[in-house]
């Protein structure tokens, strides 16, 4: 008999097994300060591309005193115990009640976290009958979600609409054949990695020839995307024929949490059913109070969203204007297309972050494939033209240094954290 610890130990992963030469610096690093474009990171002030604060929101002042005045009145405690049985609150009602107004739903709930309430949403809605169809380039809590389905599931190839018909044609046929269930499509509003949104309009036209319901990720598009900032849905004009809408408090909100809007009765069955909050503490009081003065924050000031997207193309125009591939992104995420090893897009990182003060995530194998590196950019709307600027310059500089070979090294260097 294998003893799974002696397993593991032989086998930390594609990742860690890196891990003694990149914890604290390209893995787990700590970035120290008060939230906002410029941190410090290992000492030195960097300017920062890789916070979800999209809003700015993470240090307004009217979000730091609602954050600090309700943890002085009620503590982190409050309310105790889960919310069926002791934990609800005005407040969470009041908070469930506005998202779903936001969202032109009739009613929504309030979910610990995003990526936890992903997972138990699709355990909850779906039956062992159902099948579910998705888009191949789901968000991990999706695919994780879909783990869990005892079912059948069919993935259709990103944003293609003609393999998406085509696996809910599987799709209704194998329901019809098993004389049970039902269909729930999958896709995003904005997909987090390329920055494209889904075709959520193309999808739901589709509602005319097959039988669906449809569930809507959009933790990239709330707040940024649509005439009032309530998402992807508002932006394509489709908002009403998404029947389940998702997302979460810690892209423009910079908080904790998330939320699911729909139909009232599928909502309470949501409410009574899901074990993921039928068995969690409640989502803490300062939490539910600062994300209320954030929802009324966003909804108040457009001008938040506008400098958003101000900054977003900016920084999108300017790394074209110099020859850089961001792929197909209509959203404000920026991602920046390279050629080059791990070891290559190890050492550029280096000295992007120790020689041009810029800091910002990377994506190599084994996220994707060998070969390719991906940076991607979060602009915010707390940055500044000097910042785009001085990110431009240092990314045709090291360009220039990834395709001369100045980056080519045997390994990845040892950047550990030492304590």
């Amino acid at each position: 008999m294998a003893d799974i610890f002696e397993r593991i130990q032989k086998n930390y992963g594609p990742i860690g097994q890196h891990r003694e030469n990149i914890h604290g610096y390209f893995a787990f690093p700590k970035l120290e300060g008060e939230i906002g474009s410029h941190m410090n990171f290992r000492g030195k002030e960097k300017i920062v591309w890789s916070l979800n604060n999209y809003l700015g929101l993470a240090n307004h002042p009217e979000v730091r005193k609602a954050d600090a005045e309700a943890a002085a009145q009620f503590g982190l405690a409050l309310p105790m115990g889960a919310r069926m049985m002791s934990g609800n609150s005005n407040y969470h009602e009041q908070l469930e009640r506005e998202l779903a107004a936001f969202e032109s739903k009739e009613d929504a709930i309030l979910l610990n976290f995003g990526y936890q309430g992903m997972v138990s949403l699709i355990d909850v809605i779906c039956s062992r009958h159902d099948v579910i169809v998705y888009d191949a380039e789901s968000h991990a809590c999706i695919i994780d979600g879909l783990r869990l389905h005892v079912g059948n599931r069919f993935v259709f190839k990103h944003n293609d609409l003609e393999d998406c018909e085509k696996q809910l044609q599987r799709a209704s046929a194998l329901i019809e054949k098993q004389g049970a269930g039902g269909i729930l499509l999958i896709t995003e509003g904005v997909f987090g990695m390329a920055g494209d949104q889904g075709k959520l309009q193309e999808i739901a036209a589709l509602k005319s020839k097959y039988q669906f319901r449809l569930l809507v990720d959009d933790a990239h598009g709330f707040g940024t995307l649509g005439k009032t900032g309530a998402g992807a849905g508002e932006e394509q004009g489709v908002q009403d024929e998404i029947d389940l809408y998702f997302s979460t408090f810690a892209k423009s909100m910079a908080s904790i949490g998330a939320f699911v809007a729909g139909p009232r009765n599928i909502i309470d069955y949501i409410r009574y059913n899901i074990r993921s909050q039928i068995f969690a503490k409640s989502l803490p009081m300062p939490l539910v109070i600062g994300n209320l003065k954030r929802l009324e924050l966003l909804r108040t000031h457009p001008e938040m969203k506008a400098k958003l997207w101000e900054n977003a193309l900016k920084l999108q125009n300017g790394l074209k204007a110099k020859g850089f591939d961001i792929g197909k992104t209509d959203s404000v995420v920026t991602p920046v297309y390279m050629k080059g090893g791990v070891e290559e897009a190890s050492a550029m990182v280096m000295d992007l972050r120790e020689n041009y003060h810029i800091f910002c995530s990377i994506v190599v194998y084994p996220v994707i494939p060998k070969g390719h590196i991906i940076y991607r950019l979060i602009p915010t709307a707390v940055h500044t033209d000097e910042d785009i600027a001085l990110t431009l310059k240092a990314f045709e500089e090291t360009k220039k240094k990834l395709d001369a070979g100045a980056y080519k090294v045997a390994e990845i260097p040892d950047m550990a954290e030492t304590v």
